[in-house]
C-alpha cells in the first residue's frame, strides 16, 4: 500500500485503505473529490449522495451529530434482493417449491424499520419472527396477508391464546415448540378456545458452526429439542390426533455464518429430520432454516468472524440444492423454503455520523538545544539517543523504551526529580516518533515493533457513546467499517483510536478494518482549525439501537430516514429527536418536574441567605429547565 504521506495521494488510495469498495457491496463509495457516498440503483441508473449533504440536510432540521441514517432504499433493495436471489436458485435448480422469508424482530424492533420490511416485502409475503409478547403485539399489528408469523422463544398462556386468536383473522401463526412443556398448553388453550394451531418443532442439529455465536447450534443450544424429545413430541400430538398441526420443521443453524461448507453441512442435517419426520406420517410443509447469512464487515470474503467466503446468490443456491439432493433421495415432496435473515436484510441500511470534538495526541513538546547539566545518567543516555534519531533503529528505540521504565522506577524511588523524568519522558516521544516516521519509509522492518504505531496513536474524541450506538464493539468485539466521510483525497496523516465521551475506559473504538484486515488504529487527517470533522461507522442496523443502553445518561441520538430520488435529491421520511436530559432521567426514574422544584428551592433558600440575588437565581433557574430540555451529546 502506498505511504500515507505521499503527495500524490487518490481517491483510490483511500478506497484501497478503508476497504470501502468491498465492504460497501455497491451502497457506498467515493467521489472524486473525496467525499463518502451513498449510491442506489434505479431503473435510469444509479444515484449518489454526499454523506455531507445529509449532514447538512439535518443540521438545517435542528439535528445535529451524532446522527443514525436510515437510508430507505438501501433496506428495499435488501428485502428485494433477498427474495429475488433464492427465486432464481428456485428456478434455475428446478426446486419444486418456493420462498417464503421472515424477519426476526429482535434483530431490529425500531417501528420505521419493521413498518418499511412489510412494506417492501409485501409482494414477496415476506413475514415476521417474534419471540416475545410486546414482538407478537408488534408484529400481529403490522404483518402483511398471506405472510408468516413464526413465533419462536418461551410462551406462556397469554402468548398461546393471542397467537390462537389472530387465526381467525387468517393469519398463520406458527408456533415453534422449543422445549416438550410448551406443547400441553397449546393442546390445552385450542381446545379450550376450539381453534386449530399450526405447530412447528425446533430441532437441535449436532453440526457446529463458526464465528462468534457457535454455541447458537449443536447439543448445548439453549433452545430446540433433542432427537429423543422430538419423537416424545410427535408421539404426543399423534395420540391427541392433532398431528395435522404439525407443518413446520425449524433448525437454527446459526448466526453470521462464516463458512458456506457449514452451512450445507447443517443444512442437510435439517432436511435429513425433514424427511425421515415426513416418513413418519407427520403432514410437514414448511422447512425453516433460521438465521445464519453472515455480512462481510471485513468486506474479503473470508471465513473471519465479521467476514463470509460466500456470497447471497451462493447462499440461496446452497440451501435449495442441498435440501433438493437431500428430500428428493427419499422421494419427498419439496418443502417451502424459509430462513430468518435479520442481520444481513437490515446491516447495511444504517450508518452512525459523529464529529470529532478533540484531539489528544503523543508528541514531544520543545526540547533544550544544549543538554542540562547535572542530569541523571540515564536522562544523560535518553538526550544522546535523541541526538542519533536522525538515524533511528529498532535497537536505539528498545534503549529509550528500557531508559524510561527505569527513571520512572527511579522516580518513584525519590533518586529522579519531576523535572528529569519530565524532560526524559519528552526525549522519549522525540525518540519513538522520529522511529515511526523511519518505519514508514521502512514498512518491512515494521515486525521488529509491533506496538509502536499503536502506543504512538492520536485519541479523536468522538461525539458519541459505544454504549449506546454500537454496543457490540464493546461487549462481544465486533468491528464495524469506521472511515472520514470528506478528505478522502487527501493522505490521511495520522493514526488514532476514536474515544466517546463516556467517563469509562472501554468507551472507545480500538478496532478497524483496513484494507484485507483489522488495524488497532485508523489513519485519520490532521484536523484543521474549527473543522467539523466527521467519522462514519456503517453496517450498523442490526441489533445496534436495541443493545443501546444508558451509561453515563446519554440517550438516543437524532435518528433520520432518508430516502434517495432519481433526480438525486433526497426526502427525509422520518425524523426522531435525540433523548433529551429529561427523557433520560424518567427512564432511570427521577421526574424532571420534581428535580426542578428541588433546584428552585435551593436557590430561594440562597436568595434569603444573600449567597445569590433574584437576576442570578432567575438565570441559573433558566439554565437548569432548558439543559432539561437538551441534548444529552456535546452541542457546539
Amino acid at each position: 500500500m502506498k505511504q500515507r504521506s505521499s503527495n500524490d495521494w487518490t481517491v483510490a488510495d483511500s478506497a484501497e485503505l478503508y476497504g470501502i469498495d468491498r465492504w460497501g457491496a455497491g451502497n457506498f463509495c467515493l467521489s472524486e473529490n473525496g467525499q463518502v457516498l451513498v449510491q442506489v440503483e434505479f431503473p435510469e441508473g444509479p444515484v449518489s449522495l454526499p454523506l455531507s449533504e445529509l449532514v447538512a440536510g439535518a443540521e438545517a432540521r435542528g439535528h445535529n451529530c451524532p446522527l443514525l441514517i436510515r437510508i430507505e432504499n438501501l433496506l428495499q433493495a435488501r428485502v428485494e434482493l433477498l427474495n429475488e436471489s433464492f427465486a432464481k436458485a428456485i428456478a434455475e435448480s428446478g426446486y419444486r417449491n418456493r420462498y417464503q422469508g421472515v424477519f426476526p424482530v429482535k434483530v431490529n424492533q425500531q417501528a420505521e424499520v419493521i413498518k418499511e420490511i412489510c412494506r417492501f416485502g409485501k409482494s414477496y409475503s415476506h413475514g415476521l419472527e417474534a419471540g416475545s409478547k410486546a414482538e407478537l403485539l408488534l408484529a400481529l399489528a403490522n404483518l402483511n396477508e398471506n405472510s408468516l408469523l413464526i413465533c419462536n422463544g418461551y410462551k406462556d398462556r397469554e402468548f398461546i391464546d393471542l397467537g390462537l386468536l389472530s387465526r381467525k383473522l387468517g393469519i398463520d401463526c406458527i408456533f415453534v415448540i422449543e422445549s416438550p412443556s410448551e406443547l400441553s398448553i397449546i393442546i390445552d388453550r385450542s381446545r379450550e378456545l376450539q381453534i386449530t394451531p399450526l405447530i412447528g418443532l425446533r430441532i437441535k442439529v449436532s453440526a457446529k458452526v463458526g464465528g462468534l455465536w457457535t454455541e447458537t447450534s449443536g447439543d448445548r443450544s439453549s433452545f430446540g429439542l433433542s432427537t429423543a424429545q422430538l419423537i416424545e413430541v410427535v408421539d404426543q400430538l399423534r395420540q391427541e390426533q392433532m398431528l395435522d398441526c404439525l407443518q413446520l420443521l425449524h433448525c437454527h443453524l446459526g448466526s453470521q455464518i462464516p463458512d458456506i461448507t457449514e452451512i450445507r453441512a447443517g443444512v442437510r442435517e435439517a432436511a435429513r429430520f425433514y424427511t425421515e419426520l415426513s416418513d413418519e406420517g407427520v403432514p410437514l410443509r414448511y422447512l425453516d432454516l433460521g438465521g445464519g447469512l453472515a455480512v462481510d464487515y471485513i468486506g474479503n470474503q473470508s471465513q473471519h468472524s465479521h467476514s463470509r467466503n460466500y456470497d447471497l446468490p451462493g447462499y440461496c443456491r446452497a440451501i435449495v440444492e442441498t435440501v433438493a439432493e437431500t428430500v428428493d433421495a427419499k422421494r419427498v415432496p419439496h418443502p417451502v423454503l424459509i430462513t430468518e435473515s435479520g442481520r444481513a436484510t437490515v446491516a447495511h441500511t444504517t450508518l452512525l455520523l459523529f464529529n470529532i470534538l478533540d484531539v489528544l495526541q503523543f508528541e514531544p513538546l520543545a526540547l533544550p538545544e544544549r543538554r542540562p547539566d547535572n542530569l541523571h545518567q540515564l536522562v544523560a543516555e535518553q538526550f544522546a539517543l535523541n541526538l542519533q534519531a536522525h538515524q533511528p533503529s529498532p535497537a536505539n528505540y528498545k534503549r529509550a523504551l528500557s531508559n524510561r521504565d527505569q527513571i520512572r522506577d527511579l522516580f518513584r524511588a525519590g533518586e529522579v526529580s519531576l523535572r528529569q523524568r519530565s524532560l526524559a519522558e519528552n526525549l522519549f516521544l522525540s525518540i519513538a516518533r522520529k522511529t515511526l516516521a523511519w518505519l514508514d519509509q521502512n514498512p518491512d522492518v515494521e515486525t521488529e515493533l509491533p506496538q509502536l504505531r499503536h502506543q504512538l496513536a492520536d485519541i479523536y474524541y468522538g461525539n458519541f457513546s459505544v454504549f449506546q450506538s454500537l454496543p457490540d464493539t464493546w461487549a462481544i468485539g465486533q468491528v464495524y467499517p469506521v472511515m472520514p466521510i470528506e478528505r478522502l483525497n487527501e493522505a490521511p496523516t495520522r493514526d488514532a483510536i476514536i474515544s466517546d465521551l463516556t467517563c469509562d475506559c472501554d468507551g472507545k473504538l480500538a478496532g478497524f478494518i483496513l484494507g484485507h484486515s483489522e488495524s488497532p488504529t485508523l489513519p485519520v487527517h490532521s484536523l484543521d482549525a474549527d473543522e467539523n470533522y466527521i467519522l462514519g461507522v456503517f453496517l450498523i442496523g442490526a441489533y445496534q439501537e436495541t443493545l443501546g443502553d444508558l451509561h453515563n445518561l446519554f440517550g438516543d441520538t437524532n435518528v433520520l430516514s432518508v430516502k434517495l430520488n432519481a433526480d438525486g435529491s433526497f426526502d427525509v421520511v422520518r425524523e426522531t429527536p435525540a433523548d433529551s436530559v429529561a427523557d433520560v432521567l424518567l427512564q432511570t426514574e427521577y421526574n424532571p418536574q420534581e428535580l426542578f422544584e428541588r433546584m428552585r428551592s435551593r436557590a430561594e433558600a440562597a436568595v434569603r441567605k444573600g449567597v445569590i440575588n433574584l437576576q442570578e437565581r432567575q438565570q441559573l433557574l433558566n439554565e437548569f429547565s432548558t439543559r432539561l430540555q437538551g441534548s444529552t451529546y456535546f452541542n457546539h
